[in-house]
C-alpha cells in the first residue's frame, strides 16, 4: 500500500478543495449572477463546513473570478494557437473569423455536458467593471495576431465601421455561446446538434457581418 506523506496529502486535499470551489462557483455565477451569490453559498455548495473556505483558497471575489477565467483561458488560447499555425498568412476573412470563434466552441465541446462557462462569461462581459477583468485575462498575443490578420483582409473598411463591427462580433460570440449553453441546460432543442456545427453557423454570420456593405453616414 502506498502512503502519502502528511504535507503532500494536505496539498492534494487543498488542490481538490480548490477545484471543487471553482466548479461550484462557476455554476452558481452562471445560473444566478455574480452579485447574487455569496462566498458562504459557494462554500456550502462545495461541501465546505468552513464558510471562509473561498477566501482561504482564493482571496477576494475578484480573485475567484480571475481564477475561473484562467481555468478556461489557457486551453482556449492553446486551441487558437493551433489554428493560427494552420492559418498562416491567409487572405480569407473567414479563416481569421474561425480563429476567433472555433477555439471557444471547441473548448465547450471538450468540457462535455453540462457546461457553465459561456453563461459565466456573459455575466462578466455585461458588467462594466468585470468586463475589464475578462478582457485582461483573455486578450493575449493569439487574439492580437488573429485581429491583425483580420484587419489585413479589410484594408478599405473605415475605422469607425471596423470598431463598430468588432463590438458586434464580440457580442455575437459571447451571447450566442451563452444562449446555446442555456438551451442545453434547459433541455431545449437547438438549431444545430453540436458545438462544432454551432461554431460553423457563427463563423458564417460573423464573416457576413465583416463583409457587409457600408452605407455612408450623413
Amino acid at each position: 500500500m502506498v502512503t502519502v506523506p502528511g504535507r503532500a496529502a494536505r496539498t492534494v486535499r487543498s488542490s481538490a478543495t480548490g477545484e471543487a470551489i471553482l466548479t461550484v462557483a462557476e455554476r452558481l455565477f452562471a445560473e444566478q449572477g455574480v452579485f447574487a451569490v455569496s462566498n458562504r453559498q459557494i462554500s456550502e455548495a462545495a461541501g465546505q463546513g468552513n464558510n471562509a473556505a473561498v477566501g482561504y483558497h482564493f482571496g477576494t471575489k475578484t480573485d475567484l473570478l480571475r481564477a475561473i477565467v484562467r481555468r478556461h483561458a489557457e486551453r482556449i488560447d492553446a486551441l487558437r494557437q493551433d489554428m493560427l499555425a494552420r492559418t498562416s498568412d491567409s487572405a480569407s476573412v473567414r479563416d481569421w473569423v474561425a480563429c476567433l470563434v472555433r477555439p471557444g466552441a471547441g473548448h465547450l465541446a471538450e468540457l462535455g455536458s453540462p457546461t457553465w462557462y459561456a453563461r459565466f462569461s456573459a455575466q462578466l462581459m455585461t458588467d462594466p467593471v468585470l468586463r475589464e477583468l475578462m478582457i485582461d485575462e483573455t486578450f493575449g498575443p493569439s487574439i492580437q495576431r488573429t485581429l491583425d490578420g483580420l484587419n489585413r483582409c479589410l484594408p478599405d473598411l473605415p475605422l469607425p465601421v471596423r470598431m463598430e463591427r468588432a463590438d458586434m462580433a464580440r457580442n455575437l460570440m459571447v451571447h450566442m455561446f451563452a444562449e446555446r449553453e442555456r438551451a442545453l441546460a434547459e433541455g431545449t432543442v437547438t438549431a444545430r446538434g453540436n458545438w462544432h456545427a454551432y461554431g460553423t453557423g457563427l463563423v458564417d454570420a460573423i464573416t457576413g457581418l465583416w463583409l457587409a456593405p457600408v452605407t455612408p453616414c450623413d
